[in-house]
């Protein structure tokens, strides 16, 4: 027997896509840059992305079996958990460290409010922002990328024992014959130093810093292909840069040997990491288009404000989770009036 031909008239339907289909988008968009992370900073990036991800997909199904809420696991969600944390942590953050914030960022950050769509802030910061109160020097032991022996030797802090003190990178990186290294970001050159790092060098990704934050065109290209794919709102990682951008730009024609240029701001730091893999967060930010430019607009703005005159060189962390704390607030402001509806005031008169 033929089969049958169905012919409809337009406009035809498209599937939309389901959550494991837009978390599995988001893991492949990222996946170039943990392979970069990995060619500049060798076996400890690997480690790192490594730990942080198991511990969150492990931390994930513990709470799942005590909720009885099936394997969660699933959905890869707790895969973006465990890759974001480890793409924002110092290439040799100790490893048991790295697995404590995975657990606090799953646990925290989302069981605990119930799971997936249902967490207020953004899992990844969370448990990034738990071991930056916890483990302040840690955190901000930077090591330079890109070193001849990455791919033989762990860097010294990797393998640091539980509460032990961890064994000092000075002699390493003296053994490397790096004469040019400072032991300061650019972020943290430009802020106390007030030497701006070259701007291509920060763009392509030829500087130290966090494992998966260098490079800035790496993170770009792989946002703007999740954007394309229709797995985040464009809106919110262009407000965020434009907020961010626009909030720098008086401060730097005042005074430029002070103040950082616009495009020094863009591409350092995780500012580019989180305005297309953080702050575009479905759940925790805002669903109409108004507020999700405002709410792009005040993390951007409000991470410059941190970078110059907070007591940190980044604040892009800290902007992202108040951000997500106002989101539902942002929202209920913007949301679209009813066609035809009037206001009651006017209703009432």
């Amino acid at each position: 027997m033929v089969k049958g031909i169905e012919i409809r008239t337009s406009p035809h339907l498209k599937r939309a896509l389901n959550v494991q289909q837009i978390m599995r988008s988001v893991v492949y968009a990222m996946l170039p840059i943990c392979a970069f992370a990995i060619w500049q900073f060798g076996l400890s990036a690997a480690l790192l992305l490594a730990t942080t991800t198991g511990a969150a997909v492990a931390t994930e199904a513990w709470f799942s079996r005590l909720r009885g809420a099936g394997n969660t696991v699933a959905d890869w969600s707790a895969v973006i958990t465990g890759i974001l944390l480890g793409l924002t942590l110092p290439p040799g953050f100790p490893l048991w460290m790295a697995a404590v914030a995975a657990f606090v960022g799953i646990g925290l950050g989302k069981a605990l409010f119930g799971g997936l769509g249902y967490n207020v802030m953004n899992p990844a910061l969370i448990g990034r922002a738990f071991v930056q109160a916890a483990f302040p020097v840690a955190i901000t032991t930077w090591t330079p990328a890109f070193a001849p022996s990455r791919f033989v030797e762990l860097i010294p802090t990797t393998l640091t024992a539980p509460f032990m003190r961890p064994e000092s990178v000075t002699d390493w990186i003296a053994g490397l014959g790096v004469d040019s290294w400072t032991g300061a970001t650019p972020l943290a050159m430009q802020k106390f130093q007030h030497v701006e790092t070259p701007a291509w060098d920060t763009f392509a990704g030829l500087v130290s810093g966090s494992a998966g934050e260098t490079s800035a065109l790496l993170i770009l290209v792989c946002g703007l292909w999740l954007a394309w794919r229709g797995c985040l709102d464009w809106r919110i990682p262009a407000s965020v840069l434009a907020g961010a951008a626009l909030t720098a730009l008086p401060f730097w024609l005042v005074d430029p040997g002070l103040y950082p240029s616009p495009w020094f701001v863009l591409s350092s730091g995780g500012l580019m990491l989180a305005a297309w893999f953080m702050a575009s967060d479905m759940v925790a930010s805002p669903v109409t288009p108004w507020g999700a430019i405002i709410y792009g607009v005040f993390i951007g703005a409000l991470t410059v404000i941190i970078r110059l005159f907070g007591g940190l060189v980044e604040g892009v962390m800290y902007a992202i989770l108040l951000g997500n704390a106002a989101g539902p607030l942002i929202s209920a402001w913007t949301q679209p009036r009813v066609y035809g509806a009037v206001k009651k005031a006017r209703a009432k008169s």
